[in-house]
């Protein structure tokens, strides 16, 4: 298909059609195809995406409390409770509605019910990472713990290590551990971020996607100092920014499996490449994105936040560039 024909589609499952089939029923209130599913998902990386998405789709429907009733003693329809618990309570408090707390109460206990139901299981311990960043003055002692090196910060360190010892280097609970950091640095700098990205990149295996760490910072506060504002190229065109943009393709996308390839990440690489003029080497990681992308981090080019055309746009122009590169590899920077 010619560039100019080719439109972008999001969708939560991605690449994974069995995902996309079981969200379609959970949409019209069946849960039974999420049940098969969640009993059939062969390893922790998978069961916590799978997990993640089908909450995100569920939390609005009673269609979970009804597995629940009808199958009590269902370890994933406990931990599927949890995850809807926890999607409820951090919209609840994202938009200071009046049940906040009593929705984070539920979610918490939803969460120790399903480390029971489930040890080995890292999700719930996920789930609590979560809630972290609700306590935002960190008044519970389990989201102050000394950190584990230097240049980091007390923090919800015991909650991590619980689900790292489930399922090291799980990409969800780095990423809350990530959202508790921005929540403790809402009005203030990033570079309490900067140290904790760059701690776990640095331990993390070759085809880990904690790799693509470094560049969600970056995007972040791209969009806290209103990037768009000022000339593009100056933030991105950085010696550290091209270096984070390599060190993520190489150390994850060249030896990651392509069917565990998050589209957030393949987004935010891609995006990276493309900022810091490496337009061939952007190059494959637009083609494993196939027909999908994600808004973010593109929208944050555009003049409003709120802008899904205008993100569609910048991604499209981007794509087109930097497919144009792969095919006149003396075209352009970096050809």
């Amino acid at each position: 298909m010619a560039s100019t024909d080719f439109r972008p589609v999001y969708h939560p499952a991605g690449h994974d059609h069995a995902l996309r089939a079981a969200l379609q029923d959970l949409r019209t209130g069946r849960w039974l195809a999420m049940r098969d599913l969640l009993e059939s998902t062969p390893d922790w990386a998978l069961w916590t995406q799978r997990t993640q998405v089908l909450a995100t789709a569920a939390a609005g429907s009673d269609a979970v409390r009804a597995w629940l009733t009808e199958e009590p003693r269902s370890v994933a329809a406990t931990v599927m409770h949890a995850r809807v618990a926890v999607e409820r309570a951090v919209r609840a408090h994202r938009e200071n509605h009046a049940r906040a707390q009593e929705l984070w109460q539920e979610a918490w206990e939803g969460c120790r019910s399903a480390a029971h139901a489930s040890p080995a299981d890292p999700v719930p311990w996920v789930c609590l990472l979560a809630l972290s960043q609700l306590d935002e003055r960190q008044r519970l002692e389990e989201h102050r713990m000394p950190p584990p090196g230097p240049m980091l910060f007390p923090g919800p360190w015991g909650l991590l290590a619980e689900a790292d010892r489930r399922d090291p280097f799980n990409r969800e609970a780095y990423h809350r551990m990530l959202q508790f950091v921005y929540a403790r640095a809402a009005s203030g700098t990033l570079s309490e971020a900067v140290n904790f990205v760059q701690w776990a990149a640095s331990s993390a295996p070759a085809g880990s996607p904690l790799h693509v760490l470094p560049l969600y910072v970056r995007v972040e506060r791209y969009r806290r100092e209103r990037g768009h504002e000022k000339a593009l190229d100056l933030h991105w065109v950085t010696e550290d920014g091209e270096r984070d943009a390599w060190r993520a393709l190489r150390a994850w996308f060249d030896g990651a499996d392509p069917a565990t390839q998050s589209l957030l990440d393949l987004n935010q690489l891609a995006h990276a490449l493309w900022g810091s003029l490496r337009f061939a080497e952007a190059a494959p990681v637009f083609r494993a994105l196939g027909p999908y992308y994600t808004s973010v981090p593109w929208v944050y080019r555009t003049r409003a936040t709120s802008d899904p055309a205008g993100a569609e746009d910048v991604f499209l122009r981007a794509r087109s560039r930097c497919l144009a590169a792969e095919r006149d590899p003396g075209g352009g920077p970096h050809g």
